[in-house]
């Protein structure tokens, strides 16, 4: 079939900045009108690995990532279509609405405004109140007119102190002629644990289910829910033939724990529509891979916070050795550093991995490491010949203490600068600091 498919309404919530409050409001909204019997289709903007297991955790639907800097139009169509079938698309931006890199890449640079213009789907502004009462419209103004041809469905109004205060910032937003879908009194208690990735992991989570109960709760009391269904609008999507990625091998030994959980979901989709099997285990749990797996993939995560564990875990190390002897294994991030010779954790403890790379890895001093990578293949990796172009993105806090191994790829951030993360190779074993999203179009 390669007719265009008609996609479902749709809002994207976004802000005008990170820490406004758009992740409770997005998890309440999901939980809400889908205990309004709506099938409720989340997806997010932008490269973040943490938040899409919250929009599954309270849509009850998988929910995956566009990202107008790394994918291209048959890319984007293609995960696009997997809202049919629902009756509401509730997208969640990433940083504030505009924000972006300054070269584009595939489509654009990347920004949430991108997403929603691309997808016809109107932001929903969630806007913090706090300090400011008419003031707020100014700003609510100034990002609806920044890009006139972006939808814009209305604004909800955050951590507002008291009744007067609602009623001053009410009275600015009817002079700028702005929707308000609602307010949200200020409450100490509506905050999602963090680390210094941002939010803790959704398998993590104390007690998820009760919170995402209440951020619904909370929501349908001060939001108009009805609004938020009626404002809802798409544009028309591409071909629903159009290809997700294909997978790397035909039975995949993934790693999936709270160490290594950072994998796309819309390759795993991909994967497993191509017809792939994903065999999953933990190294944690010290889970050897499925020996009869064809590739072993490490994704990224917290190794960090497990070195200890993963040094001890014989079982996991030697089966992962013995596949390496003879089948590809590939690591990214976290994966890779797990496939180096050692880890140093933040308190100058040294681990010793699986030996598999010479990568040494330290933590004790933290080095920042956040952007979007487009990489040139020097050697294969798994799903990719030499001379490939990828795009993908980074995150961490590590350092590179030793990278003996042949290069893996020539790694390039978002405004073209060559970095020293190149990723490795050695026999059959590769790793990357980036985490993979799409192979380049050019």
């Amino acid at each position: 079939m390669n007719e265009a498919m008609t996609n479902p309404p749709g809002v994207l919530i976004s802000a005008p900045s990170s820490g406004t409050g758009k992740t409770t409001v997005m998890l309440g909204l999901l939980r809400a009108l889908a205990e309004d019997g709506l099938t409720v289709q989340p997806f997010k903007s932008g490269p973040d690995y943490i938040d899409p297991a919250f929009h599954r955790a309270a849509a009850g639907r998988a929910s995956f990532n566009l990202d107008s800097w790394a994918m291209g139009d048959p890319l984007l169509s293609a995960i696009s279509a997997q809202a049919d079938g629902a009756d509401i698309v509730v997208a969640e931006g990433s940083m504030g609405l505009f924000d972006g890199v300054a070269k584009p890449g595939e489509l654009g640079h990347g920004s949430s405004a991108e997403t929603a213009q691309r997808m016809g789907w109107p932001v929903v502004l969630v806007l913090d109140v706090g300090g400011q009462a008419q003031s707020a419209a100014a700003t609510a103004l100034g990002f609806r007119m920044y890009n006139p041809d972006l939808p814009f469905a209305g604004v909800i109004l955050n951590r507002c102190a008291s009744p007067r205060h609602e009623r001053l910032t009410r009275l600015g937003m009817e002079r700028a002629g702005m929707p308000v879908l609602g307010v949200l009194p200020r409450r100490g208690d509506l905050t999602l644990p963090e680390r210094h990735l941002g939010l803790i992991q959704a398998v993590e989570h104390p007690d998820l289910e009760s919170a995402i109960v209440g951020y619904a709760a909370f929501l349908r009391e001060h939001v108009d829910l009805e609004a938020i269904k009626k404002a809802a609008s798409s544009g028309p999507s591409g071909p629903s033939s159009a290809a997700l990625p294909r997978p790397p091998a035909q039975r995949i030994a993934l790693a999936r724990d709270a160490a290594f959980s950072f994998t796309y979901p819309h390759l795993l989709k991909g994967w497993r529509a191509a017809g792939a099997e994903i065999l999953p285990f933990s190294p944690l749990a010290n889970e050897a891979p499925a020996p009869d797996a064809d590739l072993v993939w490490l994704p990224g995560g917290y190794p960090e916070l497990h070195a200890g564990t993963l040094a001890a875990a014989g079982t996991f190390l030697g089966g992962l050795r013995k596949h390496a002897e003879t089948k590809p294994v590939h690591g990214e991030c976290g994966g890779y550093m797990a496939l180096g010779q050692a880890l140093v954790d933040k308190d100058g403890v040294r681990h010793e991995m699986a030996g598999l790379l010479g990568l040494v890895t330290s933590y004790e001093k933290r080095k920042f490491n956040l952007g979007y990578r487009r990489a040139e293949l020097l050697a294969p990796m798994p799903g990719f010949s030499t001379g490939s172009g990828l795009r993908g993105h980074e995150f961490h806090y590590s350092s590179i203490l030793d990278q003996p191994d042949a290069a893996l790829a020539r790694v390039f951030d978002a405004e073209g600068a060559e970095g020293p993360q190149t990723g490795s190779v050695r026999g059959h074993v590769t790793g990357t600091f980036f985490h993979l999203i799409a192979e380049a179009s050019a």
